[in-house]
């Protein structure tokens, strides 16, 4: 049975590896969240086609992107119970890689269809502009780069909050008078 702490670290690593796609934009998604786009907006072909060229634009080569993943992907196979690094990389190369290289215009899409909701024609325009320019090209060529350490500093920031984290749940716990489900 995993501890509590473990089942917390794959939750980590998944949240890292849902970052590299929307780190270069972090700043500018939150900036404009308080002020969402009309629903509308991410209906408007001419935006969604600028979204999709924008994402496109921030990830990078796809072959790059993917294969960083290849790493962290063996990790959490081997989470999931594939102890052995050799068959998890096997997995990892067999399965998992080729299927997500066959759907990812599908996760463009979606990840097109947020920025569309979230951030205007001309914001999307403006961080398009930045990511033809040398700087924003070197972002997205870094971006397997940062995703890798995202991924490491999001598990450590977890497991280090785990103790404290477990503690004040045990507390909150004993304080309401709630039982811990002793089945799983």
């Amino acid at each position: 049975m995993p501890t509590t702490r473990s089942r917390f670290i794959p939750l980590a690593a998944a949240l890292a590896l849902c970052l590299p796609a929307v780190s270069g934009a972090l700043g500018q998604t939150a900036a404009t969240a308080a002020k969402p786009a009309a629903p509308a907006a991410a209906q408007d072909p001419a935006t969604l086609k600028i979204a999709r060229e924008v994402v496109g634009q921030m990830q990078g080569d796809r072959a790059t992107t993917l294969n960083a993943m290849a790493s962290p992907m063996a990790g959490m196979m081997q989470q999931m119970g594939i102890r052995e690094p050799d068959r998890a990389q096997v997995i990892v190369r067999d399965v998992v890689l080729p299927l997500l290289t066959a759907h990812y215009d599908d996760l463009l899409d979606i990840q097109a269809r947020s920025f569309a909701s979230v951030l205007t024609k001309e914001d999307l325009q403006a961080i398009g502009t930045f990511y033809a320019s040398p700087a924003g090209r070197r972002l997205a060529a870094a971006q397997p780069q940062l995703a890798q350490a995202q991924l490491t500093g999001t598990t450590q920031w977890m497991q280090a909050l785990m103790p404290e984290m477990q503690a004040k749940i045990v507390q909150l716990i004993k304080a309401n008078g709630w039982a811990q489900d002793k089945a799983k």
